[in-house]
């Protein structure tokens, strides 16, 4: 299954500045120590997003019975993103039977892009 999702990176800007729970509400502890690496760049943050979204939607529930900071991406030595799940997403994905998940992430000045493909068993 794939998922694809986008978002205006200024509404990811205008959530940072406005909401102080926002990155802690939807990001884990690893991903905002890489989030203050890059300067807590929008751009970063909308793409961390948009790939949480991504994958919930190749899941085709959306987000169901598991909260966005179940996902975890991060990035390897070379800047690929690397997905992690915890809590209840990680039974949801062994009961499917999927064995990885892969997304790619891009961004323009004003959007923020990812697709998430689920790799099967």
């Amino acid at each position: 299954m794939i998922g694809i999702d986008i978002v205006e990176i200024k509404r990811i800007e205008k959530l940072l500045n406005k909401n102080d729970r926002f990155l802690e509400r939807f990001f884990t502890e690893k991903e905002i120590n890489y989030f203050k690496e890059k300067k807590l760049k929008p751009q970063t943050i909308a793409g961390n997003f948009t790939a949480k979204e991504a994958i919930s939607k190749a899941l085709g529930t959306g987000i169901r019975n598991f909260n966005l900071k179940d996902i975890e991406i991060l990035r390897d030595e070379l800047g690929k993103p690397i997905v992690n799940v915890y809590n209840n997403l990680s039974i949801i994905i062994n009961s499917q039977n999927i064995k990885e998940i892969k997304v790619s992430i891009s961004h323009s000045k004003e959007y923020a892009v990812s697709n998430a493909l689920l790799i099967y068993m």
